[in-house]
């Protein structure tokens, strides 16, 4: 009891941290189904039965579905549990491609080496993995020809087809023309 009682002393001072996880002295139901530290099932026991049984085998007792009825709890190594856990979110958070939306700002009036620049740009981020907002802002009575706008979006659109592909098309939105561009998918 002793050691126990020290357990949960090093528990609370050095934080290891139990979120949303009942591990111990901290089940208080008055049955709980028992599972073994190989997964096997041991049955229905009352909750200072189970931890008798784990402290006896010198692992935790957790619980690991407080929904069921009677919540299920398992004999295992706590620490152990929590650091591969963590390793394995790492692992996930890694190969995570995390997709950014880029933006190439065109004109009306814009000239052939212009464009091919913004082409350029637009052809880097999209072989990068990213995604490409394309907008067009028309002025004055450039509002009175959005067919221009739309045209030039077409011409910029076909520029990108080897890497990029049109998910969203050339829409009018208040006095902005815009596109987006998403990189082509391997299949």
């Amino acid at each position: 009891m002793f050691f126990f009682a020290r357990l949960i002393y090093f528990l609370e001072v050095f934080g290891i941290n139990t979120k949303g996880v009942q591990i111990n002295e901290e089940i208080r139901d008055a049955e709980v189904r028992l599972i073994g530290e190989n997964g096997e099932q041991l049955g229905i026991f009352s909750a200072k039965d189970a931890q008798k049984i784990a402290i006896d085998k010198g692992l935790d007792l957790v619980k690991i579905a407080p929904a069921a009825n009677p919540p299920v709890c398992k004999i295992m190594d706590y620490n152990k549990f929590y650091f591969e856990k963590t390793k394995r979110e790492k692992e996930a958070k890694k190969k995570q491609k995390v997709i950014v939306l880029k933006e190439v700002q065109l004109s009306l009036n814009i000239e052939t080496h212009d464009f091919n620049t913004k082409l350029k740009h637009a052809l880097r981020f999209l072989s990068g993995g990213n995604k490409v907002k394309v907008t067009l802002r028309l002025r004055s009575r450039e509002i009175q020809r959005p067919e221009l706008g739309i045209e030039l979006m077409e011409r910029f659109a076909d520029g990108v087809q080897e890497v990029g592909n049109v998910e969203k098309a050339a829409k009018l939105e208040s006095r902005t023309l815009i596109m987006i561009l998403a990189p082509k998918t391997d299949k």
